[in-house]
């Protein structure tokens, strides 16, 4: 007879879940669901102090790795790190923002094909470079912009940024999902594989995935160059800009 698996611990999932909802305190949040956790799967007081307190031990200097560069970062918007990118790439004359995105969609995949995923990201790279520089392209184009087509831009700069690292590292030899794989179908059945053929098969996904969001992004550009030059009488249109 088989023995009956203890499924209230998930409750713990069911907690952060609930927390991050309600946008309470990450680090409360977490602490909360481990006890709980800890509690559904009987597990003695000392036991689950000892579990979070380890926890805390581990990573106590997390949080002061993820600040400095978020630090350094502030600093180089406060003085005027965006409104510095939005002016160099109006300076460039065939610039839009579909093209920006998809010479960085290029340059995501490549980068993180070879095991560079630090050179991008959201914090580091999107926020105080690429959506500005994406805004700073198509107010060259079309002028001021409505808070709409920039929260647009600001969405697709994020999801170019995923795509690239996400189609991208899949071709990394090293990469933690692809050697996985390699220890699992070894393992489970025996099959012998190599973690560069493996590697290898995600080549075929990552050139699709770059030619369709790159597409995408084309298409973006005539949706904004449609919508905003149907929306901006001809005498407030910038210099340049599509008649």
């Amino acid at each position: 007879m088989q023995q009956a698996v203890n499924l209230w611990p998930l409750l713990g999932i069911l907690a952060i879940i609930i927390g991050f909802l309600l946008r309470l305190n990450a680090v409360l949040v977490v602490i909360i669901a481990g006890i709980i956790t800890g509690v559904a799967a009987h597990m003695p007081a000392a036991d689950i102090l000892d579990k979070l307190g380890s926890g805390f031990l581990a990573t106590r200097n997390l949080a002061f790795i993820l600040l400095i560069p978020l630090a350094v970062i502030g600093l180089l918007e406060r003085h005027g790190l965006k409104e510095h990118a939005q002016n160099w790439i109006a300076k460039i004359k065939n610039a839009t923002a579909g093209r920006l995105l998809i010479i960085y969609l290029l340059a995501r995949e490549l980068t993180a094909a070879m095991g560079l995923t630090s050179l991008g990201g959201h914090p580091q790279m999107v926020r105080p470079l690429l959506a500005p520089m994406a805004e700073g392209a198509s107010e060259k184009r079309f002028g001021d912009l409505p808070l709409e087509v920039r929260y647009q831009l600001r969405a697709m700069a994020a999801a170019t940024d995923n795509v690239g690292l996400f189609f991208g590292e899949d071709i990394f030899v090293a990469f933690g999902a692809i050697l996985f794989m390699h220890n699992f179908m070894l393992a489970s059945a025996g099959i012998q594989t190599e973690p560069l053929r493996i590697a290898l098969y995600g080549v075929p996904t990552a050139v699709c995935a770059f030619l369709i969001h790159a597409y995408r992004l084309g298409r973006m550009d005539r949706h904004l160059a449609n919508m905003l030059d149907t929306a901006q009488p001809a005498s407030l249109k910038p210099t340049g800009a599509k008649k």
